[in-house]
């Protein structure tokens, strides 16, 4: 039996709801979480700082990675510069005749 193209995309996009469904109960885990932890035991502060500390470090990655590629660039940009300024060397052969 031939399955056309708009079918194939049916069935991955029926399987990826199914699995997405399935793994719900795991993705329950949420920041908001952190709250309901520090407020009703005291004992899962450091949970809660590891929360903290994971999304702090998510949301600075971006920034560190584009300035760091920035940065890269920059001194690429000033070596060409340099470079391209720079004379010439004289060759040995040439400084003969």
């Amino acid at each position: 039996m031939m399955v056309s193209a708009v079918g194939k995309t049916l069935l991955c996009l029926l399987v990826a709801v199914l699995v997405l469904f399935a793994v719900a109960s795991v993705a329950y885990a949420c920041p908001t979480c952190k709250d309901s932890l520090a407020g009703n035991d005291p004992e899962h502060a450091n949970l809660v700082r590891g929360y903290f500390w994971s999304i702090i470090f998510m949301m600075s990655m971006p920034f560190l990675i584009l300035s760091g590629l920035a940065t890269l660039f920059y001194f690429e940009v000033r070596r060409a510069r340099l470079n391209a300024l720079a004379p010439a060397p004289v060759l040995a052969a040439t400084a003969k005749k």
